[in-house]
C-alpha cells in the first residue's frame, strides 16, 4: 500500500478513512483541527460520501457521532482536551449506552498550554468513563491504532478514547497504509432499549460496562501496544507512555536501551505486565506526558515501595511538554544545550494581525468605556482574547467558551453596571447563546459585543455555525430589535462606532452590538483564490 508523509493528526484521519468511517464530527480546536480538515479535503472521503461537519460545539459533535454509531456506522469525533469537558455529559453517558457501529473519540491534549487555557490529561476521562484508552507513540502507531480502535469499539460494543498530545499531532513522519475497510451497512442495535438511559435500563447498562472491565484488561495484555522490553541493567526500569517512548528512543539512537522498558499505549494497563516489570527492577523512572497518572498508581497512597522517579519528585518537571532533552536529563545523560537563542528570536507575546477588524472594535469600545473606569469587560476565547495585552488592555477575563455573557450577567446582578461581554461569532454559537437567553430572561443591563469576522479565526478559518444567521438567532432569543446594532469596525468610522457603544452602554437592558468585518486572513485567502481562478479562466480563453 501507499506510504504517506503525514502529521500525527493526518495519520489519524487517514486511519479513520481506511477503517471505514461514515462520518467525522468536530469543533475546531488546536491541536486537533487538522484531523477533520484532512478528511474534508480527502478525495477518498468524498468518494465514500463520508459526512464531515464542523459542529456547533463538542457536545453536539459527540451526540451526532453517537447517533451515527446507533445506526450501525463507524463514527469519529474530534476535539481538543478542553472540548472534552464540553462533551463530557454525552461522552460519559456513551460509555453506559455502549456503541453499535465503531465509535472513537479523539481528544488532543495540549501540555505546555501552547494555545489553551489549561493543561489537562484526557486519560483521566477514559478512566472516569471506564472505557479503553489508546495513546500512540508515533505517527505510524497513530494510523494503526485508529484502525484498531474501531475494531476494538465494535468488538466490545464500547466507545474508545484516543488520546494524543501536541507534538505528535503537529509533527510529520512516513506512514504505511493498510487495506481499506468497507463501510458498515445501516443497522440497528440488537437491543433497541440499549440507548434509553432511563434509570432501570441505565443500571443494567452500567452493570454491562462493569462486566467488560476484565476483558478490557485482557485485551490490553495481548494487543501488542503494551509490551515489556527486556534490559540487562535491572537497577532501574522505565515506564514510557505514548510519545514519551519516542523521546526515550531518541536518547538511545543506534544503541540498545540498557534498562527494562514497559511501553504503554493502551489503558487499562495490563496488571500482569506491570507485575512482571516491577518485580525485576530496583527502581522505576516514569515517563508520561501530562499528569502523573501511572506514577501515582506505582507509588500508591503511602509511597513505601521501590523508589519511583518522575513528575512527583521533580525528576521530570511537574508541568509542560516532555522532550528528548528532559528525558535525557532524567536518565542522567549529558545534554548538549546548544547556543543561546538570540534575543530577536526569543518568545514574544502574540498580537492581533495587522488589519484585523478587532483593533478598530476594541479601539471604539475602549474609548466608550473611559466614562466608566476599568474592569467591566468580560471576554471569551478567540483571537480577540489577545486584546487583554498591550497596547489594547481591553478585556478583564477569559475563563471558558461562552463564559463572557454569563459572567457579565453575574457581574451586573452584583451591581457592576454597565457590564460588557465580548464574544466571537463562533464562540457565540458554541455556547454563548444559552448565556444570552439567561440575560434576556433576567433582563439585566448587559451589553454584548458579538465580534463577527465571518469565520472561526483562531483555528484557521472554519465556517462558524451562525454564519449569516446571527441577527435572526439573537432576535429569536428575545433581544429587543432596537438594541441589536450592527457596526463596521473601520478607523474612519471610529467616532460613529463610539457613539453606538455609548448609547447601548447607557441602556438598562440587554443589548447586542455586532461589529462585522471579515477576518483579514480569510479575506486574503479568498482574494488569492479569486485571482488564481480569474487568471486560469483568462488563460483558458486565450488558449
Amino acid at each position: 500500500m501507499d506510504k504517506l508523509l503525514l502529521l500525527g493528526d493526518e495519520a489519524i484521519a487517514q486511519g479513520a478513512v481506511d477503517a471505514g468511517i461514515s462520518g467525522v464530527f468536530a469543533y475546531p480546536g488546536t491541536p486537533s483541527t487538522e484531523i477533520t480538515e484532512y478528511i474534508q479535503a480527502s478525495k477518498e472521503a468524498k468518494e465514500r460520501h463520508i459526512a464531515s461537519q464542523w459542529s456547533s460545539n463538542e457536545k453536539t459533535a459527540m451526540e451526532t457521532a453517537i447517533g451515527m454509531s446507533y445506526a450501525g456506522k463507524r463514527a469519529l469525533v474530534c476535539m481538543k482536551h478542553v472540548g472534552l469537558n464540553v462533551a463530557a455529559d454525552a461522552f460519559i453517558n456513551s460509555a453506559i449506552t455502549g456503541a453499535h457501529g465503531g465509535l472513537v473519540v479523539v481528544s488532543a491534549d495540549d501540555p505546555s498550554m501552547h494555545s489553551s487555557q489549561n493543561e489537562q490529561d484526557s486519560r483521566f476521562y477514559g478512566k472516569f468513563a471506564q472505557i479503553p484508552v489508546l495513546e500512540p507513540s508515533n505517527q505510524q502507531e497513530a494510523y494503526d491504532m485508529t484502525r484498531y480502535a474501531f475494531d476494538l469499539s465494535e468488538k466490545f460494543g464500547t466507545p474508545v478514547l484516543f488520546r494524543i498530545t501536541t507534538r505528535l499531532s503537529h509533527s510529520r513522519s512516513g506512514v504505511k497504509r493498510g487495506e481499506m475497510h468497507p463501510q458498515n451497512e445501516l443497522s440497528l442495535p440488537s437491543d433497541l432499549k440499549q440507548f434509553i438511559l432511563l434509570p432501570s435500563i441505565a443500571r443494567k447498562q452500567y452493570d454491562v460496562l462493569l462486566g467488560k472491565q476484565a476483558a478490557f484488561q485482557e485485551e490490553s495484555e495481548k494487543s501488542g501496544y503494551n509490551k515489556l522490553i527486556p534490559g540487562k541493567d535491572k537497577s532501574m526500569g522505565i515506564v514510557a507512555c505514548g510519545i514519551a517512548y519516542n523521546y526515550l528512543m531518541e536518547n538511545y539512537q543506534g544503541e540498545e536501551i540498557p534498562y527494562p522498558v514497559l511501553k504503554i499505549g493502551q489503558y487499562p494497563v495490563s496488571r500482569r505486565l506491570v507485575r512482571e516489570f516491577y518485580d525485576q527492577v530496583d527502581s522505576v523512572l516514569m515517563l508520561e506526558e501530562g499528569y502523573p497518572v501511572l506514577e501515582e498508581l506505582f507509588r500508591g497512597i503511602l509511597d513505601e515501595g521501590k523508589p519511583v522517579k518522575g513528575r512527583m519528585d521533580g525528576t521530570i518537571p511537574r508541568s509542560g511538554e516532555l522532550n528528548p532533552n528532559i528525558v535525557g536529563k532524567a536518565l542522567g545523560k549529558e545534554i548538549a544545550e546548544g547556543y543561546p537563542v538570540p534575543s530577536v528570536l526569543r518568545g514574544r507575546p502574540p498580537l492581533l494581525c495587522d488589519g484585523c477588524p478587532h483593533w478598530d472594535s476594541f479601539g471604539a469600545l475602549n474609548e466608550a468605556m473611559k466614562d466608566y473606569g476599568p474592569g467591566r469587560v468580560l471576554s471569551d476565547i478567540g483571537c480577540y482574547t489577545l486584546s487583554a495585552l498591550e497596547p489594547l488592555n481591553s478585556i478583564n477575563s477569559c475563563v471558558d467558551m461562552g463564559a463572557s455573557i454569563t459572567m457579565a450577567v453575574g457581574a451586573a446582578e452584583a451591581g457592576l453596571v454597565p457590564a460588557v461581554a465580548v464574544i466571537g461569532d463562533s464562540t457565540f454559537t458554541h455556547s454563548g447563546m444559552t448565556g444570552l437567553l439567561d440575560a434576556v430572561n433576567r433582563n439585566v443591563p448587559v451589553t454584548v459585543v458579538l465580534l463577527d469576522n465571518s469565520t472561526t479565526g483562531m483555528t484557521g478559518g472554519q465556517d462558524s455555525a451562525g454564519l449569516g444567521k446571527l441577527e435572526s438567532i439573537i432576535k429569536g432569543i428575545g433581544v429587543d430589535e432596537k438594541h441589536i446594532r450592527i457596526i463596521k469596525p473601520l478607523r474612519r468610522l471610529h467616532d460613529e462606532n463610539v457613539k453606538v457603544f455609548k448609547e447601548e452602554l447607557a441602556y438598562e437592558g440587554v443589548s447586542v452590538i455586532i461589529p462585522r468585518r471579515e477576518c483579514v486572513q480569510t479575506l486574503a485567502r479568498r482574494m488569492k483564490l479569486k485571482h488564481a481562478k480569474k487568471k486560469e479562466t483568462k488563460e483558458s480563453v486565450n488558449n
